[in-house]
């Protein structure tokens, strides 16, 4: 899971507020947005269809990653209370798809429905692409801020994790079980579950270190 690993540095930039964005970074950021979100919808089609928990699981990471790049563009303009209150409910979607997703394990193991290896294999592999692909385009600011650098380790991540969508698809192929997708959901869904806590600790450490006068600026945005 990639911007569920270093979500600290994802979510929260203050560093970064002072600063005027280049505009190759803005559009790398759009780009990368608008790719992760396009996969999100993809993986979780074709999770549903494929019977593939695995690929729903990697569904979450783009999401999540959308997320981040949202926040990212936004976080010049935005005052600490939102981006904070952004998280806190980033942090909640991503526990509760994790939940939704071992749900959805416990169900197949339940059934015993075994996924349909070729989609996810395919799939797996166009996720692949897209997290290179946008991993390359971010390379060239990796030596950035931290900001900057944690969004491109995320992309790099995230072509890690599809490569496991694919080891669990050739699982499945050769042993005609679910247990690969299973086990690869599992791990995917552990780690949306515990990145969402700790995203949602965070959030509301903000909010609550935040004086009065903050919450009414933050408002009046």
């Amino acid at each position: 899971m990639a911007c569920t690993s270093c979500h600290s540095s994802c979510s929260t930039t203050a560093a970064t507020a002072a600063q005027t964005i280049d505009p190759r970074w803005r559009k790398a950021l759009w780009i990368a947005l608008a790719v992760n979100a396009t996969m999100f919808f993809v993986e979780l089609i074709a999770g549903l269809q494929a019977n593939s928990v695995s690929l729903l699981a990697d569904a979450v990471d783009f999401a999540g990653d959308a997320a981040n790049y949202a926040l990212s563009l936004a976080v010049l303009s935005m005052a600490l209370v939102w981006r904070s209150r952004a998280a806190l409910v980033k942090g909640v979607t991503m526990f509760a798809y994790g939940v939704f997703v071992l749900a959805r394990a416990g169900w197949m193991l339940h059934v015993g429905s075994v996924p349909e290896p070729l989609t996810m294999g395919v799939v797996g592999f166009i996720a692949l692409l897209a997290n290179a692909g946008v991993a390359v385009l971010l390379y060239a600011f990796r030596t950035g801020d931290a900001n900057m650098r944690s969004v491109w380790l995320c992309s790099r991540n995230d072509a890690l994790s599809n490569l496991t969508v694919m080891l669990a698809a050739l699982g499945v192929f050769g042993t005609g079980s679910a247990w690969p997708d299973l086990a690869v959901a599992g791990v995917m869904a552990a780690l949306a579950i515990s990145a969402g806590v700790s995203v949602v600790r965070q959030a509301r450490g903000e909010l609550g270190g935040l004086p009065a006068h903050g919450h009414a600026h933050g408002a009046g945005l």
